[in-house]
């Protein structure tokens, strides 16, 4: 089963490749395809806490983001406004194919500025597109 901590949730969708180092973008690359992949569906325990994708970023710690002192208080706080925003529950398991869904329905482009506000990612703008894309391709297949 895989784990994914709140944020995680959304940068799946914008996702292009960059990160913190190789193994860091190996890994968000396999998470990305398997949430980007219509045909498959599965279990994620949703988290505000190092998930799979971060313990490959060289930032990591035991337990906590070591990026810089304020760096694990920033994306826990990033994790608890996307589970809220989501109406997830933290170490909930969910259906991807549900989280995919609530992200369509609930969030937009414009939400990623309050949601993932001081975000190192934001200013690239892939994130944001990446929501657009979501929901621009559920409005086609509908």
């Amino acid at each position: 089963m895989r784990t994914l901590r709140g944020h995680h949730l959304l940068c799946v969708h914008g996702f292009q490749g960059m990160g913190y180092s190789e193994s860091f973008v190996e890994k968000m690359t396999e998470i990305v395809a398997f949430m980007r992949n219509d045909y498959i569906d599965g279990p994620i325990r949703v988290i505000a806490a190092l998930d799979e994708a971060c313990y490959t970023c060289p930032h990591h710690g035991v337990d906590r983001c070591e990026a810089d002192e304020q760096s694990n208080a920033h994306v826990l706080a990033m994790d608890r406004r996307v589970l809220k925003h989501l109406q997830l529950e933290e170490n909930r398991v969910y259906m991807k194919s549900e989280l995919i869904e609530r992200t369509k329905q609930a969030v937009e482009p414009s939400d990623l500025d309050v949601l993932c506000a001081g975000c190192s990612w934001l200013s690239y703008g892939v994130c944001k597109e990446g929501i657009r894309e979501l929901k621009n391709f559920s409005d086609k297949k509908d």
